[in-house]
C-alpha cells in the first residue's frame, strides 16, 4: 500500500462555487491583501504581512514543498474569478502512516458562508481517495472557535489539548487536536 507523493501534476480540485488551483506569482497581491489583516493572523503561525514580497516568498516556498511532496496548498478562487480568496491543502505528509495535517485560511469578507466547509470537503476526498491516506489531522488554537465549527462539520473529531505545544509569537501555546479518519 502506498500514498500518492510525490505528485505527479498538480490537481485542479472543483466544489459547487469554488475552483481549488496551484497558486502562482500572479497570485501575490491577492494574498498580500488578506495575509496583511491581522484578524487573518490572529490564530497563524505568521505575523501580518507587510510587504507584497512576503506573500511571492511564501508563493514559492509553498511551489518547492510541493515539488519535494511535502505539502499540496491550493489556492481558493471563485469559479467566476482568477482572484484568491483563500487557501486550503495538507502538509506533514507522512507516508509511512497515512496521514497528513490540514491547514487553511481565509479572507474576512468570505467568513461564514459556508465556503471553508464546502473546500475541506473536497479537499479531504482528495486525501482519502485519491492519495490514499487513512487520517487528517487538524491543529488550531483552542480559541479559533470557527475553525473548530469548521471542522466539525467535516467529520473531525476534537482529540484534545496539547499544552504549551508551541512558541509562536513570543509566548507558548497549546494547541487544540482534532482528527477524521477515512472510515468516517
Amino acid at each position: 500500500m502506498d500514498i500518492e507523493v510525490p505528485f505527479e501534476t498538480f490537481p485542479i480540485l472543483e466544489t459547487k462555487r469554488m475552483i481549488l488551483r496551484q497558486l502562482d506569482r500572479r497570485d501575490a497581491y491577492s494574498l498580500y491583501r488578506y495575509f496583511s489583516i491581522e484578524e487573518v493572523t490572529k490564530y497563524y503561525d505568521l505575523e501580518p504581512f507587510t510587504t507584497e514580497q512576503q506573500a511571492i516568498d511564501l508563493i514559492k516556498r509553498l511551489s518547492y514543498e510541493y515539488t519535494l511532496g511535502e505539502q499540496i496548498r491550493w489556492g481558493i478562487q471563485w469559479k467566476n474569478s482568477r482572484d484568491i480568496i483563500g487557501t486550503c491543502g495538507l502538509h506533514e505528509i507522512e507516508r509511512e502512516h497515512f496521514k497528513a495535517e490540514i491547514g487553511y485560511e481565509l479572507h474576512p469578507d468570505y467568513w461564514g458562508k459556508g465556503m471553508m466547509t464546502e473546500v475541506i470537503a473536497k479537499v479531504l476526498e482528495y486525501a482519502f481517495f485519491t492519495m490514499g491516506l487513512n487520517r487528517v489531522e487538524a491543529f488550531y488554537h483552542p480559541l479559533n472557535l470557527a475553525s473548530k465549527k469548521v471542522l466539525e462539520k467535516n467529520g473531525f473529531q476534537f482529540e484534545g489539548i496539547l499544552r504549551q505545544r508551541l512558541y509562536k509569537k513570543g509566548k507558548f501555546m497549546d494547541v487544540a487536536l482534532s482528527a477524521v479518519l477515512k472510515e468516517e
